[in-house]
């Protein structure tokens, strides 16, 4: 008798995972909303889906598993990871409006994935549509319809009406059935991260789709930059369970640190050898250059509640186009809400700390305010676009409120040093954050302590006088340089 032939019950077909992919606005996400009886449209900020979401629904007995992607052109590494991980697509196009920038790509992302895809017209309530119309434009992207050249199924539906949305369903257990997705219990169990983000209470939390194989509770798990152990396992309901099957939607508690998005998880623990590839995820850090003459710097620390928003928050960031004077460091990013010590780094920096997706907890927004430090959150991605373009403009080359040129430094304490000088414009007040000027070049900046004329305190010296000062920073000033008040 064969005892490692495989279990015939729990082996053979398994649900197809569906992505569905198209234009912003064009009904993703209701179309979604009348499938599964829910309503996640009014609960995104601006009507957009900013995060990847994946439900299981039942359709004439069989199970469906849809993975709802942002429409947001910052999202396209999310919406390739979404059709990488994906069985089947859904290529939603408004029928009122036609193919559109990210429909092209979607259309794109598909074709290089050759995933098998079905075209879905939404909006077909609506007064004027031309449904021939649009297909005729698919034709120019290679998108060849059934009764149009090609084998490509489609269906007009709305979302308002429920009109074709059985159909659809239909189609999509019928192309399944033709591509035989295949699952072995035998096999060993692996899927596909979709997100993972820190929580203040959970720990590390993975929202993951699975492929093959069955995994349970106590499993170790690995990915090429993250493992762990199992302790809790959720449907996508949050109802707890202790075995996950392929094609389900899973949150996962028990990673050491956080996978990367995209990354393909399996079961079972590492060799000596993989274990020494398996690195920490750590935060983007980068050096800060010295800015140059007439050079606009914005420094920038990126918070977002999950991985994947981070990175499209980062990627968004790195696509606007900057004039040639004008710059941006990213020096930071990280998961999770924005610490007290995310708010140092921005002040040691002069960097602006933007939130996607989450706050500042109270210490944080403390030490904000007493040192003016610049905190900007917003639940919509492109609101956080604006503030840097924002930013630029306000940083625009203008003369200093106040100019100190220095004549000599009497000494050095830790980063305290204490310096003499005259100024040369406007005036200079204790307390105040200056920048240093090197030659042509703003290399820091550091804050007066302590400001004297003629040994005595005070608040302020005038043009044209000299004085001494206390100022705290980390670069050692030197004869010859000038601090500037902006």
């Amino acid at each position: 008798m064969n005892t490692n032939a495989p279990d015939t019950s729990k082996a053979g077909k398994r649900p197809p995972v569906v992505v569905v992919v198209g234009h912003v606005d064009h009904g993703k996400t209701s179309l979604l909303d009348y499938i599964r009886k829910t309503n996640v449209v009014a609960k995104e900020a601006g009507g957009i889906t900013q995060s990847i979401g994946a439900y299981e629904i039942t359709h004439n007995n069989q199970r469906v598993t849809f993975i709802d992607t942002p429409g947001h052109e910052a999202f396209g590494k999310m919406r390739a990871r979404g059709a990488d991980v994906a069985d089947i697509a859904i290529l939603v196009v408004a029928a009122d409006e036609g193919v559109k920038p990210q429909t092209e790509e979607s259309i794109k992302v598909l074709q290089q994935s050759e995933t098998p895809f079905i075209v879905a017209f939404t909006k077909i309530d609506k007064p004027n549509v031309d449904v021939d119309r649009v297909k005729n434009e698919l034709l120019k992207y290679n998108v060849l319809l059934e009764g149009y050249g090609g084998n490509v199924s489609f269906q007009g539906v709305s979302a308002k009406t429920g009109e074709g949305i059985n159909e659809l369903l239909d189609l999509i257990l019928l192309t399944a059935e033709m591509e035989e997705i295949q699952w072995n219990a035998q096999n060993i169990a692996r899927g596909v991260i979709l997100e993972s983000k820190r929580d203040t209470r959970k720990g590390i939390v993975v929202h993951m789709i699975m492929k093959d194989g069955e995994l349970k509770i106590g499993e170790s798990i690995v990915t090429p930059t993250a493992k762990g152990k199992i302790k809790v396992m959720e449907n996508f309901l949050g109802g707890q369970i202790q075995t996950a099957i392929p094609s389900m939607p899973v949150m996962i508690l028990g990673f050491e640190e956080l996978p990367e998005v995209g990354e393909e998880f399996r079961s079972g623990k590492l060799s000596e050898a993989e274990l020494e590839l398996v690195q920490k995820a750590k935060s983007l850090r980068s050096k800060s250059v010295a800015k140059k003459k007439g050079e606009s710097i914005i420094r920038v620390i990126l918070k977002a509640d999950v991985a994947g928003s981070l990175e499209a928050l980062n990627d968004l960031l790195r696509k606007i186009p900057f004039r040639s004077n004008e710059r941006l460091e990213i020096l930071d990013q990280s998961v999770g809400e924005i610490s007290d010590g995310d708010v140092k780094n921005a002040i040691a920096m002069e960097a602006i700390i933007l939130g996607f997706r989450t706050k500042a907890n109270k210490a944080a927004e403390a030490l904000a305010r007493t040192h003016d430090a610049r905190i900007v959150t917003n639940e919509i991605i492109y609101k956080l676009v604006e503030e840097i373009e924002k930013a630029f403009l306000e940083a625009v080359e203008k003369p200093p409120a106040g100019e100190l040129e220095i004549l000599a430094v009497f000494g050095i304490s830790g980063d305290k040093q204490t310096i003499g000088g005259r100024i040369k414009r406007g005036l200079i007040r204790n307390k105040a954050w200056l920048e240093i000027k090197r030659g042509e070049d703003i290399i820091g900046k550091g804050k007066i302590i302590n400001l004297q004329q003629k040994k005595n305190d005070v608040g302020q010296v005038e043009e044209g006088k000299e004085c001494g000062l206390i100022f705290e920073s980390g670069i050692p000033i030197q004869i010859g340089d000038a601090l500037l008040d902006r």
